[in-house]
């Protein structure tokens, strides 16, 4: 070979990516008399620590016939990938994520309400969930031969709810009762037994507080209180009547509330429409034809887009997102429509506002009465019983002070939250009319005059409106 008047590392640079899986070979300043053996090579690759997953056939290749090479970086040596460890999971018996609880709907296309429940039923002592143990992982190894750690899968636990149980292992979940298996917040695992009625809920009834779900296979008469701790589900009607339920509500009729009416879910509620009713939903609320004078707070959102989808009148809530085919009328009924942040929140805040005023007011009385006895006692005139007042006096303005500070910071903490409403938006499909007030967190948007197909949302720091697409 030619004498090199340089050394080789003048000619060929060896380098290694960040995650030191791979080794790099560039070949930059040789000319076309430039020669240089595998043995020259694999030294040079040596003196860079490249221990591991080294490449000697093509090292060999380079040796033979260098000038291909030039100017390109070749990767020469490829290190073992650690592998992350593989998360537990839970695996049921039961697809939680579906959408269940729907009516039958015939060949012909009508719907069947009296099919309409498809409950997770279990016996007692069958298996409701297995538990599969997550994995290490496996190290890997850098091209300089050192161990590449990785991280262990992280183990999942099971949730544990009413009449449910584990082995001693705690792989494997059980049913102590026979019942229907339900997932509440939390995802917690619950078995409840279910309250049929095949009729309505009247005085051959009674008011109804059950562990389980129930199924109203008629109407819930005025009056009348249903509360479950899993789910109920109405094909009739409900009329000026309480329905509370940990899970979801589905009313197939729909509710005719007479301003007495009161549904309140912890999960999602449907109903064909609402007129006159308050109703609180955790999750979703879904009406397919309208919501009129009416009351509703949805922490996340409210979907009226069937093909009536009207709302009107009334003050409606949600957390992220209202979407209606019409809201409003042609006689500029109000209507309020509020996004952004979640309607508990909202409500307590103005709760919180008041209590604040009646602590500042009661303040204001205690500060006057101590400024008197602290008179008193600079003039010698306080008797034991004004000093055991004067004591107390103190004691409660501190505690009013604590109580009045601790007020502020939650309001503080909400007002945040209104300002973090990027997200909400009210989406129109058809029509909004004029009378219509829509607030998004902080800010408000009066509509006057009737707009079309419209999506409002919060953008630097007003209401804009955008073609609904």
């Amino acid at each position: 070979m030619l004498e090199r008047n340089m050394p080789l590392d003048f000619y060929i640079s060896i380098s290694i990516s960040d995650d030191k899986l791979t080794a790099y070979l560039l070949i930059n300043n040789a000319d076309n008399d430039f020669q240089v053996t595998a043995g020259q090579l694999e030294e040079l690759v040596q003196t860079n620590h490249i221990v591991h997953g080294l490449n000697r056939p093509l090292l060999a290749q380079i040796a033979a016939n260098p000038k291909p090479f030039y100017h390109q970086k070749v990767a020469i040596a490829t290190g073992t990938k650690a592998i992350e460890g593989q998360s537990g999971y839970i695996k049921f018996i039961f697809d939680f994520d579906e959408d269940e609880k729907k009516p039958l709907e015939l060949d012909d296309g009508r719907v069947n309400y009296k099919e309409v429940v498809s409950l997770h039923n279990v016996r007692k002592g069958q298996l409701i969930g297995q538990r599969f143990l997550a994995t290490e992982g496996t190290p890997g190894r850098a091209v300089t031969g050192e161990t590449l750690f990785t991280k262990a899968g992280k183990e999942a636990r099971f949730k544990l709810g009413k009449n449910v149980v584990t082995d001693a292992e705690q792989m494997g979940l059980y049913s102590t009762i026979d019942g229907m298996v339900v997932r509440t917040d939390r995802d917690k695992i619950n078995v409840f037994p279910v309250y049929e009625v095949n009729g309505n809920v009247d005085y051959n009834i009674g008011n109804i507080d059950f562990i389980g779900t129930v199924v109203i296979r008629g109407n819930v008469l005025p009056g009348f209180k249903i509360r479950a701790a899993g789910d109920i589900r109405v094909t009739g009607g409900v009329e000026a009547a309480e329905l509370e339920a940990e899970g979801s509500i589905e009313i197939s009729a729909g509710i005719v509330g007479q301003n007495k009416a009161h549904v309140k879910a912890g999960k999602n509620v449907k109903s064909s429409f609402i007129q006159d009713a308050i109703v609180e939903v955790t999750g979703e609320l879904t009406v397919s034809q309208s919501i009129m004078h009416s009351t509703i707070r949805a922490g996340k959102a409210v979907n009226c887009n069937g093909s009536k989808g009207l709302i009107v009148g009334g003050t409606i809530q949600a957390g992220e997102r209202v979407t209606a085919r019409t809201i409003g009328n042609s006689m500029s009924t109000n209507t309020i429509v509020e996004v952004g942040v979640l309607p508990e929140l909202r409500n307590e805040m103005i709760d919180l506002r008041n209590q604040l005023k009646v602590y500042m007011e009661n303040m204001d009385k205690t500060d006057k009465a101590l400024t008197l006895l602290n008179q008193l006692a600079a003039a010698g005139q306080l008797s034991p019983d004004k000093v055991a007042m004067r004591i107390k006096l103190t004691h409660t303005k501190k505690q009013a002070l604590e109580e009045q500070n601790a007020i502020k910071e939650r309001i503080l903490e909400i007002e945040k939250s209104l300002e973090d409403s990027e997200k909400a938006k009210v989406e129109v499909l058809s029509t909004i009319y004029g009378g219509t007030k829509i607030v998004i967190g902080r800010y408000t948007k009066f509509v006057k005059d009737p707009t079309n197909r419209m999506t409002f949302r919060l953008s630097e720091g007003d209401i804009s409106m955008s073609a609904y697409v």
